[in-house]
């Protein structure tokens, strides 16, 4: 099963993530098949972005979000929406 999850990066205290397309049964931090954001918890405002395209491609092939990468995903959505307006 694929799953859109973070990918840990940075050092000790001052994570980074990756937001990527990954087999469920891969470590955390292992190879990942696309990268589709990023996002830094350390940052004031928005601290992420996101290409919702390919999260909706990946979703509608079967991918599985994780909790965070579900809530960043509505926030970049809700976003998209009130730049359109």
């Amino acid at each position: 099963m694929l799953t859109l999850r973070l990918n840990r990066q940075g050092t000790k205290d001052r994570p980074f993530y990756k937001i990527v397309a990954v087999d469920s049964r891969k470590r955390r931090d292992g190879r990942y098949i696309e990268q589709i954001g990023s996002y830094n918890p350390m940052q004031e405002g928005v601290n992420y972005t996101l290409d919702v395209a390919k999260a909706d491609e990946w979703i509608s092939k079967g991918a599985q979000p994780s909790d965070t990468v579900r809530d960043i995903i509505k926030k970049a959505r809700k976003e998209s929406m009130q730049a359109e307006a």
